[in-house]
């Protein structure tokens, strides 16, 4: 069974007032550590969507083997990066069974999040699996073929949440405490950086 990686890196990091994509943590930038350990699994294939920034991004990224593609919409919210990563990765593949949607500050993430919600979605014959942490769930998430026709007509800012709300009975999750670090501000950088 196929499954794509979708990594969400098209925001303007408005909050950040730069973009946080490029932001160092042990060594490498944001998207750098997502692409790094995207690319330890077997998934295939590999989306980056960039938006703003994406001239700057594309400069800093060192090639692994990933598609690289540009949402001219970005500004419209999280949904049309998602719509627009998924066509984008069944134009390459349309045999995909599943896909896997994540965000590029996520500094905590790890091929086996990525690996594990692959597997519990084998496992537990649910079609959306989702990362729990602080008593809510969020990303990364990993979306069956059937969701595909959901997610491609999503719009708004809310991103996928709408859909595993709407499915939640057939939703499982898996636990991914450090999910909840999230890096929005000077602040929050400040505070990640500290606590190394």
């Amino acid at each position: 069974m196929s499954t794509a990686i979708i990594i969400l890196a098209a925001g303007n990091s408005s909050r950040m007032g730069k973009p946080k994509q490029l932001l160092n943590y042990n060594g490498q930038t944001f998207l750098d550590i997502v692409i790094t350990e995207s690319a330890k699994t077997t998934f295939y294939p590999i989306i980056v969507v960039l938006g703003a920034y994406a001239a700057e991004i594309k400069q800093s990224i060192a090639d692994k083997g990933i598609f690289y593609v540009v949402n001219e919409n970005w500004e419209s919210g999280m949904s049309s990066s998602i719509s627009f990563g998924l066509q984008s990765a069944l134009n390459i593949d349309p045999e995909i069974e599943n896909v896997i949607l994540t965000v590029a500050d996520q500094v905590h993430i790890s091929s086996e999040i990525f690996e594990a919600l692959n597997s519990t979605h084998q496992f537990t014959n649910k079609s959306i699996v989702t990362c729990a942490y602080s008593k809510t769930t969020g990303s990364p998430s990993l979306f069956n073929k059937k969701y595909f026709e959901e997610l491609l007509n999503l719009t708004g800012e809310t991103g996928a949440k709408p859909v595993i709300k709407q499915y939640i009975t057939d939703t499982a999750t898996i636990p991914f405490e450090l999910g909840k670090v999230d890096i929005d501000t000077e602040t929050d950088y400040k505070k990640l950086i500290n606590n190394k």
